[in-house]
């Protein structure tokens, strides 16, 4: 019943197609298989609804995960497939006013990216039962077959799901006893097709294709999308796909989407994912085209409060008169797939073929547009949790939206979030930090960490000289240095270190790097080639002596807010978030400026504040510092500074602003670990931290690093694939504090702010640190454990050997700077809220 099927399998059926591509015996194999197939419990299966279950996606599982995800093949559970044709139908009666729904005749109905079918059959068993509860007649499988030929249309890229949704369409007209007529070539409105190209009239020759099968394909799908008055849009976009198919026309598709009439301007890629150019041609399919419609997506749930995504949301309020957000959470990064009572929140894409299911976030939108249009200036907004989320969405059809939904207004102010958030109204008119401070940049992207980046210096050295000696070969150096050889898309392995040999290597640009939080590295600083991927040629010249960048993040898919962090090095793009940059306190002029010294990165209305206090940029710099280390602020604005680079209170006085920069100086203090801190890590310690980190031995004896106690074997990393290296469990044994230490605590209150228990912490199984509070083990930066992090790269199979004394102190001066962070924190909080009372208007 496809001619394009047909016309295909007919081209390589014949032996003389089949010889000379070798598939004579291998189909010989397949027929076999074939025919060993008990036919009946086979097409059982199929007709109920489970074929994707049991053939599709396991098959491209085991053929091609990698090319199963990078399609974006997900399958969709039946659950969210029954509530979401089922809340469409409802929306076509109440918002709509269609009093038979999908059932109705004039309801033209689109999956562009059908898969294997499962929405169109839902829709025409919806309609189904709408028929038959009017009355069950002799026509309604007769109505049903001409939905699925005329009105019920799919658009799906790849051949294989294609094939399956004819064959499910099929089974299903089958068992309601009208089946596609053979003589008359019936078959169902399910196209193969882009469904992202061929809306616009075009008015040049159209493009000679390999079959006039697949000609005709392509016209019968180019009429439904430019002269079918479609009413509904509904699936599951793919979140991946491609690069290269990607014609202009699809390109442009988000191009809508990346300015703004009143929210703050787009930030970030995100409106390069596939499933954006999906929902844009959706959009405007109903918007422009029909007038009036619905648009039902599951998708990636990013673009709800997404930086990327403030056009986005700007045009669907203004297009679009209704809108309900089905939040389906489940994502690794911004919650662990974990609810707000700590139990497991899995993907609602788990499935027993994939338990893990997908690893971000997903949501249901479901936007009406009337044919009164007038805009929507409110969202309707629920979340679902736990294990039960796809039944909870079933039960929930039975119930009124009044009772299920809370109505949101996004705020325009930190980029219209349709996620509900709690924003102080005094916040909004705070200056966001790249007004203070407009220049800032991303991190170094290595990508060939085991090349370019070393914990010793000499050991960097020497694998660097070895790369860049012409003696070697490329095959000598490929076991030397393996990542240097190994070429990708974006970097030729052999042609970069033929260019590299000719200029030879460079021992000035082996410099000081912050790898991670604590944690500074060296690295071999390549300047021309993409042996470092990322180089940021233009955030180097601004590292030099006296200058400091001030770390922060836009956007953080993480559940946690985190403080800013200073630094002085180049810094590595995932040092804090991959989304995170550094706005330095000084520039260095370009070349031919008129300055010859470094300018403060200072933005107009910086400039005119610290005139008006009589302050520095030093100053304001530490005071944005001290400010997003202030826990209250941070709880404060949650849902602000998750969505949007943080906004700064400005102290009405220079009084205010001098103290909150002096204690801003001391974060910065604490947060390097190269310079001493006296009365941390260096001079008199202080007595709460003095008993903090200290080394020990089992049993009370000396460390002894001849016998192999400074080996840290206790399982805190190893390998992975890549030369990535993977967290473990390690061994941290937690207890209650000892009199002596807790006494220390008392005389400070510090027990509250550190945590009530504490652990030893252990190297291997002799040696450990003894005396890590809770809070300081698990104090994170990024989202992972500052301390256990470290650890996970000093494991002796990773690190290749044990460690030195001074590494071995490092830990218990890292251990005393986070506990004396922690520490400071109430000063913090007082300082922000004395500031929140006087700002700077």
């Amino acid at each position: 019943h496809v001619p394009i099927i047909q016309a295909l399998f007919e081209q390589v059926s014949g032996p003389t197609k089949l010889r000379p591509l070798g598939l004579m015996e291998v189909l010989g194999w397949t027929g076999a298989a074939l025919n060993r197939v008990n036919r009946t419990a086979f097409f059982q299966k199929f007709d109920q609804g489970l074929a994707v279950q049991y053939f599709y996606e396991p098959f491209l599982e085991a053929f091609d995960p990698e090319l199963r995800k990078e399609l974006g093949v997900w399958y969709t559970p039946p659950e969210i497939v029954q509530y979401m044709v089922a809340r469409v139908d409802t929306a076509l009666r109440e918002e709509l006013g269609i009093a038979d729904g999908l059932a109705d005749p004039k309801v033209y109905v689109l999956d562009p990216c059908c898969g294997t079918g499962a929405y169109l059959v839902e829709v025409l068993r919806r309609i189904e039962g709408t028929l038959r509860a009017q009355g069950d007649d002799a026509l309604v499988a007769a109505e049903i077959k001409r939905a699925a030929r005329e009105r019920v249309f799919g658009f799906e890229l790849l051949p294989a799901p294609f094939v399956v949704a004819h064959l499910q369409m099929g089974l299903l007209l089958h068992r309601l006893g009208a089946p596609f007529d053979d003589e008359t070539n019936e078959r169902a409105a399910i196209f193969l097709t882009n469904a992202l190209t061929g809306w616009d009239l075009a008015n040049e020759p159209k493009t000679m294709l390999m079959f006039p099968e697949l000609q005709q394909e392509r016209d019968a799908a180019e009429h439904v999308k430019r002269d079918v008055p479609i009413l509904v849009i509904l699936g599951n976009p793919p979140y991946n796909g491609f690069a290269g198919l990607a014609v202009e026309e699809e390109r442009v598709l988000s191009n809508a989407y990346r300015v703004t009439k009143r929210a703050p301007a787009p930030h970030g890629q995100g409106l390069n994912d596939l499933y954006v150019r999906f929902f844009r041609m959706a959009e405007r399919r109903i918007t422009e085209q029909t007038g009036q419609g619905i648009v039902c997506f599951i998708s990636n749930y990013s673009w709800l409060d997404g930086l990327s995504f403030t056009g986005m949301r700007e045009r669907y309020l203004e297009a679009f008169d209704s809108i309900w957000i089905d939040c389906l959470n489940g994502d690794k990064y911004k919650t662990g797939k974990v609810t707000p009572e700590g139990l497991p929140d899995p993907s609602v894409f788990s499935t027993p073929f994939n338990p893990e299911g997908i690893q971000v976030g997903t949501a249901i939108a479901t936007m009406v547009r009337r044919a009164g249009h007038s805009g929507a200036e409110q969202v309707q907004f629920r979340q679902l949790w736990g294990k039960t989320k796809r039944a909870q969405l079933i039960e929930s059809l039975e119930q009124s939206n009044d009772l299920l939904y809370h109505t949101t207004i996004p705020p325009l102010g930190i980029g219209l979030p349709f996620m509900p958030t709690v924003v102080a109204a005094d916040y909004l008119t705070w200056p966001l930090l790249p007004t203070l401070f407009p220049v800032s940049f991303p991190g170094v992207k290595t990508s060939r960490d085991d090349v370019v980046v070393d914990i010793d210096r000499e050991r960097l050295i020497q694998r660097m000289k070895q790369y860049f000696d012409p003696q070697i070969s490329h095959e000598e150096t490929r076991r030397l240095v393996p990542g240097a050889m190994d070429s990708t898309a974006r970097f030729q392995a052999e042609a970069t270190r033929d260019y590299l040999l000719k200029r030879g290597f460079l021992s000035q640009n082996i410099i000081r790097y912050c790898y991670r939080p604590f944690d500074v590295r060296w690295l071999y600083w390549e300047p021309e080639t993409k042996l470092l991927d990322e180089k940021r040629s233009e955030y180097k010249p601004h590292v030099f002596e006296g200058n400091v960048f001030l770390f922060t993040t836009g956007r953080t898919r993480k559940g946690a807010i985190e403080p800013g962090i200073t630094v002085k090095q180049l810094t590595d793009l995932n040092y804090m978030d991959s989304g995170a940059r550094g706005t330095p306190l000084y520039l260095t002029p370009s070349e031919g400026s008129l300055f010859r010294q470094s300018i403060p990165n200072l933005g107009e209305p910086a400039q005119q504040y610290l005139a008006d206090v009589d302050a520095t940029e030093q100053e304001l710099l530490y005071h944005c510092l001290c400010t997003l280390h202030s826990s209250v602020y941070r709880t404060e604005h949650t849902d602000a500074l998750r969505s949007n680079w943080p906004r700064i209170p400005l102290p009405a006085s220079n009084e205010a602003l001098l103290h909150s920069a002096t204690l801003g100086r001391q974060i910065a203090a604490l947060l390097d670990p190269e310079a001493a801190a006296p009365g941390v890590t260096a001079g008199n310690i202080r007595p709460e931290l003095r008993s903090i980190g200290g080394v020990a031995r089992a049993g009370g004896a000396s460390i002894n690093a001849t016998a192999g106690d400074l080996e840290v074997t206790a399982g805190w990393g190893h390998g992975g694939n890549g030369n990535i290296v993977m967290p473990g469990k390690g061994q941290a044994v937690s207890r209650a504090y000892s009199s002596d230490e807790q006494a220390a605590f008392a005389a400070e209150g510090a027990e509250a702010r550190l945590g009530m228990v504490t652990y030893d912490v252990y190297l291997n199984e002799r040696a450990y640190w003894r005396n890590i509070p809770r809070g300081v083990w698990e104090y994170t930066i990024g989202g992972y454990q500052v301390m256990k992090k470290w650890l996970s790269y000093r494991e002796k199979g990773v690190l290749g050997r044990s460690l030195t004394l001074d590494e071995v102190r490092e830990v218990t001066a890292m251990a005393r700077r986070i506990a004396a962070i922690l520490l400071l924190e109430p000063e913090l909080d007082v300082s922000y809220e004395a500031v929140k009372a006087a700002t700077y208007e």
